[in-house]
């Protein structure tokens, strides 16, 4: 099993997502004659409510100038054969799954994300197997259709929604992964990040850190009134939401069932390739739990 490279992301992101960062590579000592694109290629998670969600990536897949829905045509950017816990994705943190990998300019088609069977669950300390329906066994494909111009550089971003991806059905045992995800390009998106503190129930005027174990959400609706891109706050409180189109947003914080309030950070504005802080939002107790 290879040793996971995890990084804090400080540019733009978004259910599986992609972002494409563009950046101008010309430098005295790369020219226009460079003939070459690269991508790079990231993992982050959308939240879900269990202990570990383990994923086996075997490799991840590309078609160039090829939009057929045929098998032919993939392309390999190496093999990858890592087992991955999407739930350690949060407060910003993300995988590196191919690193600046050269490829001819043209249009990125199609990716495809080829996992394993060695995939479980842990739900409230016990560990299950997830099943995958045959018609996925072949790798998620996913449609991205943006051009790759020679001299620069890409960053895609996959960001797995693992609450959406676990189908449990009733009271049967069968946990099945049916994996869900989104794309975005990494300048028609940007990103907002903040810091959450509690009141502290001890001295009010105070603020503490959270406990490591309390968890906090923070969410926006996006403009269709549908989709909602949300994270999960670190042990230090930081929350990172990647990948939110340009706009005005009100910020949800949530905190799990307790005696702190929810908290809506209105008026936030988004603008494409930018990261806005929203700096600290401390939660306050609810009136009735302060003595």
């Amino acid at each position: 099993m290879k040793t996971l490279k995890r990084f804090k992301l400080f540019f733009p992101a978004l259910i599986l997502l992609f972002f494409f960062g563009c950046n101008d590579s010309n430098s005295p000592s790369q020219t226009d004659a460079e003939n070459i694109s690269r991508l790079t290629v990231r993992l982050v998670d959308e939240p879900g409510d269990f202990d570990n969600v383990f994923i086996e990536i075997l490799d991840f897949m590309i078609k160039i100038n090829d939009d057929s829905d045929d098998d032919s045509g993939w392309q390999s950017l190496g093999e990858i054969n890592q087992t991955v816990d999407l739930l350690e994705l949060t407060g910003g943190e993300s995988i590196l799954l191919v690193d600046a990998f050269e490829l001819p300019p043209g249009m990125l088609s199609q990716v495809r994300l080829v996992l394993g069977e060695n995939n479980t669950i842990v739900i409230d300390g016990d560990e299950f197997p997830l099943k995958t329906p045959s018609a996925q066994q072949s790798g998620l494909k996913l449609k991205v259709n943006h051009e790759l111009e020679p001299g620069f550089t890409y960053s895609l971003l996959l960001d797995f929604d693992v609450d959406k991806s676990i189908v449990i059905a009733g009271n049967s045992p069968n946990k099945i992964l049916k994996p869900v995800m989104r794309a975005s390009t990494i300048y028609a998106s940007g990103k907002i990040q903040g810091t959450v503190t509690l009141q502290d129930p001890d001295n009010i005027e105070e603020a503490i850190t959270p406990p490591s174990d309390f968890q906090i959400e923070a969410s926006v609706v996006l403009a269709d009134g549908v989709t909602t891109i949300s994270a999960f706050a670190d042990e230090s409180g930081v929350f990172v939401l990647h990948g939110v189109p340009a706009g005005t947003y009100d910020v949800t914080i949530t905190p799990e069932e307790s005696d702190y309030a929810i908290a809506v950070v209105e008026g936030v504005v988004v603008v494409n390739g930018e990261i806005n802080d929203i700096g600290t939002v401390e939660l306050q107790l609810n009136p009735g739990s302060i003595t």
